[in-house]
C-alpha cells in the first residue's frame, strides 16, 4: 500500500509518499496555518495541501489512484487549519491517538476522505495566573516523538527534545505515554536577536557555524547568573572591546538562550523531570551538538544523552503517523 503523510507546521507544509516503511517520494511548499490566520480562509492552505501531495506523487512516479490513504498531522488540525481536533490530554499513548484520529473529507484537497492525528495537551483545567506557567501543548511533535520511540525502542524515561523556532520538549513516561511538554521561543529568540537588534553587527554571519564549548558554557552560565538580557549585551562588550571572533560571540549568544532552556527544565511545572532522565536530542547539526554540550556540562543533569544523526530524525512526522495509523488499524 501507497501512503501520503502530511505534515503542516506554521509557515510550510511537507509531503511524503511511502510504500513498505520507506519513502519513496517528496514534496514541500512554504505554505500553513499561518496562510489561514493572514487571509480570514483556509483557501491558501487548501490549495498548497493539495499541490504539495500531487508534487510528492510525481516524484514518485505514481497516479492519486495508487494511493490507499493519506495522513494528516501538525497544525493542519488546529482551529487554523482544516480540520479542527482537541488535543488529547496527557497521559497520552500512541493508542490514545489512535482512537482520537478523525476522517474527514476535504473537497479542494483530495477526492476521499484524510485521517487526521490530533495532538496532544498536559491536564490543566480551568488556566489562569496561578496555573499558567504549568500548561503547554503540541501539534506534531506526538507524531514525531512517538517515531522516535519506534526507532529508538525507547522504554525509559526520556526527554526528547525537538529544537527549532518553537523548541519542544516532550517527557515521556516508562510507558512510552506522552505525560508532558514545555515550549520556548529560543529558535525566534535568536533569529531576533541575531538580525533584528544591535547585536546584528556582532555576529556578523548571525547564527553559530561550529560550536564552541568554552564560549557556549560561558554564555549559559552568564545567562543564569545576570539573566538572559545583560548577558545578550555582553555580545556587543565582546565584539567592542575583546578579540573574539563572530563564530565565538555567536556561541556565547547560543548558550545564553539554550541555558535559559535548561533553566525552564529544571524549574518549570509543565514537566516534572528527574536528574536522571534519558535525553534524545535532534534538530541542526550546530543546535543539537549545542544542547548535548550544555546537557553534559551541568551537574543537574546525569542520565543517557542521545544525539540524532541525520537519518535516525528523517521524515519523523510521517514515520510517526503510519505508526499511529496502524494501531487505528488502517495500516497493515
Amino acid at each position: 500500500m501507497n501512503i501520503v503523510t502530511i505534515d503542516t507546521g506554521t509557515t510550510n507544509t511537507r509531503a511524503s509518499v511511502w510504500r513498505d516503511g520507506s519513502v519513496v517520494g517528496r514534496a514541500a511548499a512554504q505554505v500553513g496555518v499561518r496562510d489561514t490566520a493572514i487571509t480570514g480562509d483556509t483557501k491558501k492552505l487548501e490549495e498548497g495541501v493539495r499541490d504539495t501531495i500531487v508534487q510528492a506523487l510525481a516524484d514518485a512516479g505514481l497516479e492519486r489512484g495508487d494511493v490507499g490513504h493519506v495522513l494528516a498531522s501538525g497544525m493542519i488540525t488546529s482551529n487554523m487549519g482544516l480540520c479542527e481536533i482537541p488535543h488529547v490530554p496527557a497521559p497520552a499513548g500512541i493508542d490514545d491517538l489512535a482512537k482520537a484520529m478523525r476522517e474527514t473529507l476535504v473537497e479542494n484537497v483530495w477526492h476521499q476522505p484524510l485521517w487526521f492525528v490530533p495532538g496532544v495537551r498536559n491536564a490543566v483545567e480551568h488556566i489562569g495566573l496561578h496555573n499558567c506557567e504549568a500548561m503547554d501543548m503540541m501539534r506534531g511533535e506526538e507524531t514525531e516523538s512517538f517515531a522516535l520511540v519506534e526507532r529508538l525502542r525507547i522504554a525509559e524515561p526520556t526527554v526528547i527534545v525537538l529544537p527549532g523556532s518553537h523548541s519542544k520538549f516532550v517527557s515521556l513516561d516508562a510507558r512510552q505515554r506522552i505525560e508532558g511538554c514545555v515550549t520556548t521561543l529560543a529558535g525566534e529568540l535568536l533569529h531576533v536577536i541575531s538580525h533584528d537588534t544591535i547585536l546584528a553587527s556582532s555576529l556578523k554571519d548571525g547564527f553559530a557555524r561550529r560550536v564552541d564549548p568554552e564560549m557556549l558554557l560561558a554564555g549559559a552560565a552568564e545567562s543564569k547568573k545576570i539573566g538572559l538580557g545583560r548577558a545578550c549585551f555582553s555580545v556587543r562588550i565582546l565584539d567592542q572591546f575583546a578579540v573574539y571572533d563572530a563564530n565565538a560571540r555567536a556561541n556565547f549568544l547560543l548558550g545564553a538562550v539554550l541555558g535559559s532552556d535548561l533553566l525552564t527544565l529544571k524549574n518549570s511545572s509543565a514537566i516534572r523531570m528527574s536528574p536522571g532522565t534519558r535525553f534524545v536530542i535532534s534538530g541542526k547539526p550546530v543546535l543539537r551538538d549545542a544542547i548535548a554540550r550544555l546537557v553534559e556540562g551541568d551537574d543537574f543533569f546525569s542520565g543517557t544523552v542521545t544525539v540524532l544523526d541525520d537519518d535516525e530524525q528523517r521524515d519523523l512526522a510521517g514515520h510517526g503517523a503510519i505508526a499511529v495509523a496502524r494501531r487505528r488499524g488502517l495500516v497493515d
